[in-house]
Order: C-alpha cells, then structure tokens, then sequence
C-alpha cells in the first residue's frame, strides 16, 4: 500500500459538541474508497501544513466517505484547531492511506470498550462494525467530563443498542471518576479495548495486569495529543556523516529528517508500532511514545513523536 498523500474532499462537516466537529471525506472523482478495518487511523495534512493523525470512526464497509473526528486543542500548535475553525465544506484535503495499530480482533467472545474523551473515535467504528454483522457481545464505559461536551451522545442514546452503554462525566472532578474495577477484576473471556487519555489508559493497564495480554488492546490517544502540543525547536546529529538537520517546533525529527533526504522506516507516526525506532547516540531525549521500555530510554528514540530535552541529539543514522 503507498504511503504518498492523495486527495480527499470535505462533504460534510457537523459540530458533534462545542469542541468536537465532525468530518465526512470522499474522493474528489467521488470513486469508491478503500474499505478499511475497525480501529483503523489516517494521517492527514491539516490546513496549517502539519501533519495529524485522525482514527475513521465510521462504518468501515462504508466505501463512499470515510469520517474523523477533530478535537479543538486552544493549547496546541494549531494542527488540529485548523481542522475545526478553517476547514469547510468543499475543500481538499491531503491523506495518507489507512493504517491500523489497533485491530479489532473478530473472534473475541465479547468485547468492552473503554473511551475517554475524543478516544470514542475508534471505538465507534468498532462497535458500528459488530451491529453490521449482527453482534452486540459487547459494552461500552465512555467517560467524559461534561455532558454537553460528549461527542456523539445522541447517537449513542438513541441507538439500538443504548442499553449497552455507559456514559459518565465527572465535571472536572476527578474523585467522581468512574470505578473501573468491578468491570476488570475478573478476566472473562472478553477483549478489552481502551482508547483515551494516558490517565485513563495506565488506569486501565494497571486494573487489567491478570489478564491475558492478548485480551487487552490500546490506542495511543495519548501520544497522538502530544503532537499537538507546543514544542521547543532543537537540532539532530547524523552520526554516520555529521550532517545536521534543524528540527523546528513545527515538524517532527521523522518529517525533518524526511524534509532533508533521510529515509526512516515508519508506520504509525503516533508512538505505538515501533517501525521508527533509532538508536539515539547522546542527548537526551523526551520520550513521547508507548512502545519503549525504561532501560531502552537512553539509547533509543521513536522519532516519529519524541522531542529533546537538550539542544541536540545525535542519531544513529
């Protein structure tokens, strides 16, 4: 499959909440989309020229328009808060093929899902995808802070299948978080699937410990804020030829490198497949990803959403 950017249009564009906008994207020539799969993420270039990555959080059968959900971040760099204030009806967009770190697994004996927050994107899909096929073995915890600000909360309401849903906000008040335990003490044959927060997902990680790790699944929502957030510029070291490659706080090291001839093998470009592992000579790094080991930290970087906590690093490249 290429990874080269192609042309999307916007079709469709709807506020699911004051701070969450829904986009419907097709081909230009309106030819059929590729079916992805429940899970599935791509990688868009906003309107800024930052590249984002966004989960398809409609049906993945559903070969006429692929649907994201875009966030509004005030605090960020303006990736995706161009998405939600400038992007309108009728414009182009460029995407990247689809891409999956976060499969559905079809055979599970049931399924729950965890969300939190703008992490409901995949999960959606996923259980858009079972009701197609006539399963409804699963229960969704969707947690978010304030009513008003859930993203798809009528649909979930009026579904079908509403009475596999639960939603809880805790307004801002972390002692009304939910209690996940009684729904993860005893491992029962289900797949777990947890998107959201770091908080909620180390939350989930620790809760389910005594279950087999094939059961448990987990999006990397958290690393994929991080992208959005502010960065201090810094600069990397080619070890192999001394070349220098400035690294702005607009790119990541992977586009900059990229920018500047050096290929790196990459996949996800959120933090979670590992493909752009590199060796990190000296420096120090700050890591940003979900896959790295703590003994692995002072020799290895995932350049694809890492940063520097020093001036420079020197790569192994």
């Amino acid at each position: 499959m290429s990874n080269e950017y192609q042309a999307l249009s916007v079709i469709k564009k709807e506020l699911l909440s004051p701070d969450v906008a829904l986009f419907d994207l097709a081909r230009p020539d309106q030819s059929p989309l590729p079916n992805f799969t429940p899970g599935a993420h791509i990688t868009i270039k906003t309107p800024k020229g930052l590249p984002r990555s966004y989960s398809l959080c409609g049906l993945s059968s559903d070969n006429q328009r692929w649907q994201i959900a875009v966030k509004r971040e005030l605090q960020g760099r303006g990736g995706s808060l161009s998405m939600f204030e400038d992007l309108k009806e009728g414009d182009l967009l460029e995407a990247r093929p689809w891409l999956n770190q976060f499969e559905l697994r079809e055979n599970a004996k049931s399924y729950l899902f965890i969300a939190g927050g703008i992490g409901i994107t995949p999960i959606m899909s996923m259980m858009l995808h079972l009701v197609s096929q006539g399963k409804h073995n699963f229960k969704l915890i969707y947690c978010t802070r304030h009513e008003s600000h859930t993203p798809f909360i009528q649909m979930l309401r009026q579904a079908e299948w509403s009475d596999r849903v639960i939603l809880h906000h805790d307004e801002g008040d972390l002692s009304r978080s939910i209690d996940l335990w009684p729904y993860l003490e005893n491992p029962n044959g289900a797949d777990v699937y947890c998107c959201g927060p770091q908080a909620l997902m180390e939350s989930v990680k620790d809760m389910t410990g005594h279950w087999p790790n094939e059961c448990v699944h987990f999006e990397s929502f958290g690393a994929m804020e991080h992208m959005d957030h502010a960065n201090t510029p810094f600069e990397v070291v080619l070890q192999s030829s001394g070349k220098v490659v400035h690294v702005s706080g607009e790119v990541s090291i992977l586009d900059a490198l990229r920018d500047h001839g050096v290929g790196v093998m990459s996949s996800c470009e959120s933090g979670t497949c590992g493909s752009c592992r590199t060796g990190l000579i000296s420096g120090e790094a700050e890591h940003r990803d979900f896959v790295l080991l703590d003994d692995e930290k002072d020799d290895q970087i995932m350049v694809c959403v890492s940063r520097a906590k020093t001036p420079r690093l020197v790569l192994d490249l």
